[in-house]
């Protein structure tokens, strides 16, 4: 029988498995308890079902152009009017959402995972992490919408390019607040005693201080979901993003510019929908910052 065994400082499965599910109760219950957390949760819900299905259900068209109704003020035909194209801008607003909320997931899923490794091995290797560290913050000196411009440029404007030239430029933001995490967690008498014991590196970094950073690693996902949108809008809005004719409220900005002052409707509707979404964004993560941190939940 191993030593580990009798050790009380290393607690068993069991009491790991208790104790993780004692976090998910706890956690369940603090989401009950945060309003601000339960609206964006509902709201963002709310948005991805209105961009994402309702135009597949309606079989709405955004590319079908009609010059006998250029430029139509909202009425009942078309709540939100016309486009200098004569396109309906309701249908160009939902999928023009549901572009921008792929691109937003996309780059917060592969940044994450890519943060979330990075961040977790710079913590426990110092010597891997300066190197990590030091290109980090190479990548973080240039601003996210002048390298997602240089990026696509070299490899030409489309979806997939936009979605590598941000998952790269904002990995770094994650990869910062992981190692942070982390290296608090690595000073705790649990981390020092399995290092003792001569515990693989592995399992020490996944099956221990791995799920003691996933809150703070949650919360900052979801900020760079929210980022990810704008430096998008912000790309398409001068040429730089998902080509036309892909609708997204980025392109949509871009193309209102001329008729902001004769069809205000072109640039209100597509700016709203995009201030809506990254406001509710970042409520969400706002409230998961309170609810997941435990000083903040105390307060």
């Amino acid at each position: 029988m191993t030593a580990a065994t009798h050790n009380p400082s290393v607690p068993s499965a069991a009491a790991r498995h208790a104790s993780g599910s004692s976090r998910l109760r706890r956690a369940a219950r603090a989401l009950r308890r945060s309003p601000m957390t339960l609206w964006g949760l509902v709201l963002l819900l709310a948005i991805v079902i209105v961009c994402f299905v309702i135009p597949v259900a309606a079989h709405m068209d955004a590319y079908t152009t009609d010059t006998a109704q250029m430029l139509e003020s909202p009425s009942g035909a078309h709540p939100m009017g016309t486009d200098n194209l004569g396109r309906d801008i309701l249908t160009r607003v939902l999928l023009g959402g549901k572009s921008s909320l792929t691109v937003g997931f996309l780059t917060a899923v592969i940044s994450g995972f890519l943060g979330l490794v990075l961040g977790l091995y710079a913590a426990y290797y110092p010597k891997l992490g300066y190197v990590i560290m030091r290109l980090c913050d190479g990548v973080m000196a240039f601003p996210a919408i002048l390298f997602g411009i240089v990026f696509v440029e070299v490899l030409g404007q489309s979806t997939q390019s936009v979605v590598a030239a941000l998952s790269i430029v904002l990995t770094p933001y994650v990869a910062r607040v992981v190692r942070s995490s982390a290296m608090s967690t690595m000073n705790e008498n649990y981390v020092q005693v399995l290092i003792g014991l001569g515990a693989g590196g592995f399992r020490i970094l996944w099956r221990n201080i791995a799920l003691n950073v996933i809150a703070s690693w949650i919360v900052e996902v979801t900020f760079v979901f929210a980022d990810a949108i704008l430096v998008e809008a912000a790309m398409s809005f001068i040429g730089a993003g998902i080509p036309q004719p892909t609708p997204t409220w980025g392109n949509m900005l871009y193309d209102s510019r001329t008729y902001i002052y004769n069809a205000s409707w072109m640039t209100l509707f597509p700016g709203l929908a995009l201030a809506l979404t990254v406001f509710v964004i970042n409520m969400l993560g706002d409230g998961l910052r309170e609810t997941l941190d435990p000083k903040r939940r105390g307060q």
